[in-house]
């Protein structure tokens, strides 16, 4: 998996580093932290995502591409908020 240096991915970056997309449901949107700054998943919703390991967590986490967060959490969830569903490679 490659190593991404923007915390806010958008759609169009994420697919010139490797050439597929994710997909995945929200299927746990509760519990958003108190410091947490920007979009949230509704549940039930697909989103294209990208699945990075974290450096400072020591876990993958879920990057929804095109939202926008700030530190700490940026656009960032745990696995346990999505049910990954299908990868589109896009040859």
């Amino acid at each position: 998996m490659p190593k991404y240096e923007v915390a806010n991915l958008t759609l169009a970056e994420a697919t010139r580093h490797a050439p597929f997309v994710d997909y995945a449901r929200c299927v746990d949107a509760s519990q958003r932290p108190y410091n947490h700054v920007g979009h949230w998943p509704e549940e039930g919703q697909l989103y294209p995502v990208r699945v990075v390991d974290s450096h400072t967590e020591g876990m993958p986490l879920v990057h929804v591409l095109g939202f926008e967060g700030e530190a700490p959490y940026y656009n960032a969830y745990a696995p346990h908020r999505f049910e990954m569903l299908l990868t589109v490679w896009l040859n």
